[in-house]
């Protein structure tokens, strides 16, 4: 490298230099180490588990609850470089974990679950009678 070239960093991230708001998160960790700072924090990523990672329903949730004193002016610091990088309002689609209504089973399909059942009791009790009969045949 000469003397010319320069490494830029993003301004809002440090550690991330693709930007998450995670690696926001740990900026703001590092740059206010105070007891306040870090409890606003771990409230706000504890909401990241309920909202999929998304700060602006995150700060929604967080609206009704006591912050630590000094802790809304990291919240504010959080969301002015959240919006600056695009990752605010962050939407991943559905979650993939959350399984569909079951439907309800028509007369067919209900009918084939008792048939396969009987069937199965049938071969169960088979197999009792075959054993049975096998050690009579032995011991009689």
């Amino acid at each position: 490298m000469d003397a010319q070239s320069t490494c830029t960093v993003h301004p809002s991230s440090v550690m991330n230099r693709g930007v998450s708001l995670y690696g926001i998160i740990a900026d703001l960790r590092r740059e206010h180490p105070t007891p306040a700072a870090m409890q606003t924090l771990d409230m706000v990523v504890a909401e990241f588990g309920r909202t999929r990672d998304n700060l602006k329903e995150a700060v929604a949730n967080l609206d009704g609850k006591a912050l630590p004193p000094g802790g809304k002016a990291v919240l504010d610091k959080l969301v002015e470089r959240a919006r600056q990088d695009g990752v605010y309002d962050l939407d991943y689609g559905p979650d993939p974990y959350d399984r569909p209504v079951p439907e309800a089973l028509d007369e067919g399909t209900a009918g084939i679950g008792a048939l396969l059942a009987l069937s199965s009791l049938a071969g169960v009790a088979l197999a009792v009678v075959a054993v049975v009969v096998g050690l009579r045949a032995i011991f009689g």
